[in-house]
């Protein structure tokens, strides 16, 4: 379960466990204000379709993280990134990728093993927007938009510096906007989505689609789609096959019509992109962008940068949760 080292500091240290709750894997570390990261777990969470049990390894593999800890220190907090999830109630709704159906009272439940400490929960895209402002490039930003590329596709807006939550706390469903209404049935039981076309299985799924459309040969032909990762289709991108590019072009396609409208209604300085999807580098960016420009209403077309995350890949989840009790300090004038 262990990953990473933590290392030794002289006097005490505040630092914050940060959980992102992803649709295969949760990620959780130790995190200290300046985002250093003192060591890191992961549990799966597909393995764990009962929501008490999964807390549980979960908190038992935040202590052997804690116990890891060679210098004095401070918890201040827990701070979670999940799909679906409310700010303001601290609950995981309806989710399409989690294995817990219905309302789950997230940290209503895991208070049981803080009780003496803020527990903070919010979208995972919403912590990930939060992280890119605390640690990552968009530190001198106040209107920015986070997109999230992992199972399924998240978003997080700020707005004039503030994260944009909406009256309930789902504000900036981005991945739920309807792009086809006739068109693939989401996890969500709707169809036509925008993540089941632009997302690690978004992305399979047009695979599949273009080797049904297609008779020319590709090294898709003789893999199932549940053997199929995104992973492979970025490889395979980067290597030159021309499916795989064209699977990568059509994503591009969509995501980018979608971020055109989403600039009309928050007129964001720059869009960042993270996730699985973004190791395909211009294979994503550029499509992305063209066609975010080529469906772009014209007052607003290239004053909107597309561009990767400041925060590297593999810590970009865990700082974002953490982000969430740092924001709710800096807030407070703590």
């Amino acid at each position: 379960m262990m990953e990473g080292a933590c290392q030794i500091h002289v006097g005490m240290k505040k630092i914050v466990i940060g959980i992102d709750i992803g649709g295969t894997n949760t990620a959780f570390g130790l995190v200290c204000d300046e985002g250093k990261i003192y060591g890191q777990g992961r549990l799966s969470t597909q393995q764990h379709p009962d929501v008490d049990r999964y807390q549980e390894e979960l908190f038992l593999g935040i202590q052997q993280l804690l116990r890891l800890v060679e210098f004095e220190y401070e918890i201040i907090g827990v701070g979670i990134g999940a799909p679906n999830s409310n700010y303001y109630k601290g609950t995981i709704e309806y989710p399409a990728n989690l294995p817990w159906p219905g309302v789950t009272p997230f940290v209503e439940k895991f208070k049981r093993f803080f009780p003496a400490l803020p527990v903070v929960m919010t979208n995972d895209a919403n912590a990930a927007a939060l992280g890119e402002k605390i640690y990552g490039a968009a530190k001198n930003l106040n209107n920015f938009v986070v997109i999230t590329l992992g199972t399924g596709l998240g978003s997080g807006f700020v707005i004039n510096g503030e994260l944009l939550l909406g009256h309930y706390g789902f504000a900036g469903e981005l991945g739920h906007v309807i792009i086809n209404h006739t068109g693939r049935v989401c996890g969500c039981g709707r169809k036509g989505c925008l993540e089941t076309y632009v997302s690690a299985t978004g992305i399979k799924r047009t695979v599949f689609k273009l080797l049904a459309d297609k008779m020319g040969p590709s090294e898709f032909r003789y893999i199932s789609y549940n053997d199929l990762t995104a992973e492979m289709i970025t490889n395979a991108a980067l290597n030159g096959d021309p499916l795989a590019i064209e699977a990568y072009e059509y994503t591009g396609e969509q995501l980018g019509r979608a971020l055109a409208n989403a600039v009309l209604i928050t007129e964001p300085e720059a869009i960042f992109l993270f996730g699985g999807l973004t190791k395909a580098g211009p294979y994503i960016f550029e499509p992305t962008k063209r066609y975010m420009e080529q469906y772009m209403m014209t007052q607003f077309r290239n004053k909107v940068d597309v561009l990767p995350s400041g925060i590297e890949q593999g810590n970009a989840a865990i700082l974002g949760a953490a982000a969430l009790i740092w924001n709710e300090m800096l807030r407070a004038g703590a």
